[in-house]
């Protein structure tokens, strides 16, 4: 590149992106008309810019030793009147007509018809790295919650497992109840049944002494409920954030608290178990294989018997996803935690070893050519739909920089009045 000016710029390093409030990218170092200059930089579509958003006043833009722009229509200076180095950067049409085209608010992947041409080199790198983002996003999250309960690691596996029971849809609410009930409670009454429950249902607040007057369960639970509220000073959450549609009745969250209640009453204590299963698909499954009788043997929400026997347990398939959602992040954060690096090879060997999952994003993907063979490769195209596509970030995913840097390369295009408007019109905020 060069200035206006026509003195050589050299970028030895573009710096720190800022998303913050300042120049745009900071502690840059350039060399310019070969001498080194360490700075910040500032990009605009036009070079007049600097003057509308109030550069000019502002003493944070003093340390600014470059400004990049796309239409040269004034020269700019620091508020010491001193004029900065100036860059025109133009790029061939095509590359323009693509970036507008991956920043589209598209409902499906934007750069999908360009898939095809991606490197397989590229494609298998960028997707690698993405397994192990989403692992680690979860695996923060599980620590985030472990910080918020002030180091309380029991408590804070128990939120995660009763997120994982969420499935997705009820997620959100699972995570608010185990929030809002603490295990010590719940342990101090662990040998009655009715008693766990009652703390479960009545802390999901889906316990109304109103409700089901004829269902003796039911008034039971209010009744021990109340007591136990009233012992503990316990107040329920809104009732109304549980989710019920596009559910079948045996995936009801009745039935996942249900489960919930008899792994706390059977004495599970779910960072020892996850923690002595090491990684080992059949101890696992086994673990996650909790089973439910009586009432929940043929209701799925209270007041509603189904009038026939329901799964007693969970299916095979869901307790895969806790495998993927649960086990795997567990390992991925414990390994952090305490620095143990065989739990962390448990929880990649793990996803590795799981059969991929099957929804419509995955379908989406596989039309495109981008099959799931694991649970590992499946992750990674849900979190790159997930953090990238459906949030736009196309140019801060190797695919999209990819397509760019391509169209970048033919020859700079002339800067004809019409070509600089329609750049200027692919560049508007998106």
């Amino acid at each position: 590149m060069a200035t206006l000016q026509g003195q050589r710029v050299r970028i030895c390093n573009p710096g720190r992106h800022n998303k913050d409030a300042g120049p745009d990218f900071a502690n840059a170092r350039l060399v310019i008309d070969g001498r080194e200059w360490v700075g910040d930089v500032e990009i605009h579509v036009k070079a007049s810019d600097w003057y509308r958003h109030g550069h000019d006043k502002d003493p944070a833009y003093n340390s600014v030793i470059l400004h990049i722009v796309v239409v040269d229509d004034r020269r700019i200076c620091r508020a010491s009147g001193e004029e900065i180095p100036q860059v025109t950067v133009l790029m061939p049409e095509k590359f323009y007509v693509t970036y507008a085209e991956l920043t589209k608010d598209l409902k499906s992947i934007r750069c999908g018809y360009l898939l095809g041409t991606l490197p397989s080199l590229i494609r298998e790198d960028w997707l690698e790295s993405l397994g192990v983002e989403r692992v680690q996003m979860k695996a923060q999250r599980l620590l985030d919650y472990n910080a918020r309960l002030n180091g309380d690691w029991e408590q804070a596996v128990f939120v995660m497992m009763a997120r994982g029971l969420g499935f997705g849809l009820n997620g959100l609410p699972f995570e608010m109840l185990a929030m809002n009930l603490p295990l010590k409670y719940v342990y101090h009454h662990a040998q009655d049944l009715m008693q766990v429950e009652a703390l479960l249902f009545g802390q999901a607040g889906m316990l109304n002494a109103c409700d089901h007057l004829f269902d003796d369960y039911y008034q039971r639970l209010c009744v021990e409920y109340g007591f136990l509220a009233r012992k503990y000073g316990l107040r329920p959450m809104n009732p109304s954030v549980w989710k019920y549609a596009r559910t079948r009745p045996q995936n009801f969250p009745h039935r996942r608290i249900a489960m919930l209640a008899r792994a706390l009453h059977e004495g599970v204590r779910f960072s020892s178990s996850l923690k002595e299963a090491k990684g080992d698909f059949d101890k696992l499954m086994e673990f996650f294989s909790i089973k439910i009788d009586g009432y929940w043997g043929s209701h799925f929400a209270f007041g509603s018997d189904a009038g026939e026997s329901l799964p007693r347990s969970l299916s095979y398939a869901s307790r895969i996803l806790l495998l993927i959602n649960v086990a795997s992040p567990f390992y991925t954060a414990y390994a952090s935690l305490d620095g143990d690096y065989v739990s962390a090879e448990a929880s990649a060997r793990l996803l590795a070893g799981l059969p991929a999952e099957k929804n419509s994003k995955l379908k989406v993907w596989e039309e495109l050519g981008f099959k799931a063979d694991d649970a590992l490769r499946s992750q990674s195209l849900l979190h790159l739909r997930d953090e990238y596509c459906d949030k736009g970030r196309c140019l801060e995913c190797r695919f999209g920089h990819f397509f760019l840097r391509r169209e970048s390369k033919p020859q700079l295009c002339e800067r004809t009045a019409e070509n600089i408007n329609s750049m200027r019109l692919c560049m508007e905020p998106v």
